[in-house]
């Protein structure tokens, strides 16, 4: 048995930036980019996909002008090779707006809701990932099902680029960094 039975041609050749950018948004859809090798992600569920939109709305909300906040774009981490993430949630400067790719320096916030299958990537890949990208915020959302998701927030040591622990909230988000916001989860 030959790899290319195993899996796809795609799958076995690291993509560059430029190949990447060259694809539409129907192409890109659904995958990441780690090390110029494709990742390709599973469909959410709806509680996944309901929660990025409460959070996102919320951080909208309480950005003010100079930040929003969205979901489903990539964040190009790096070029060389290539690392593209798609956080559930990123908060960024809103005059990068028309900017592709947004960049790390472009992003103050990512937020990844954590799934069945993403519980490694989400707790530890990603974490490294963005702190060493220097995106100064990250908030990584547990689910429980039933029951009420659990926030861990995560503050950036810039010197260290690692992740200090921030604070632990249950059902209700009360946040003052990087910004005040109040988010209800409880009744999800």
């Amino acid at each position: 048995m030959t790899a290319e039975m195993i899996a796809p041609a795609w799958m076995h050749a690291q993509v560059t930036a430029e190949q990447y950018d060259s694809w539409s948004a129907e192409q890109c859809a659904g995958i990441e980019i780690v090390d110029g090798m494709i990742v390709v992600s599973p469909s959410a569920s709806k509680r996944h996909n309901r929660l990025a939109r409460i959070l996102a709305n919320a951080l909208d909300a309480a950005a003010g002008t100079e930040w929003n906040a969205d979901t489903d774009f990539d964040v190009r981490l790096q070029d060389v090779p290539l690392t593209n993430r798609r956080p559930d949630v990123v908060v960024y400067r809103a005059d990068t707006i028309d900017i592709t790719p947004t960049r790390p320096e472009h992003v103050l916030l990512v937020v990844e809701i954590v799934s069945p299958g993403s519980e490694t990537t989400d707790r530890i890949v990603k974490v490294a990932q963005y702190a060493k990208a220097g995106i100064p915020f990250y908030w990584r959302v547990e689910q429980s099902v039933p029951g009420v998701p659990l926030v861990y927030t995560y503050l950036l040591d810039p010197a260290s680029r690692v992740y200090r622990d921030g604070d632990v909230f249950t059902g209700v988000v009360k946040a003052m960094a990087p910004f005040s916001v109040e988010i209800d989860l409880s009744a999800i």
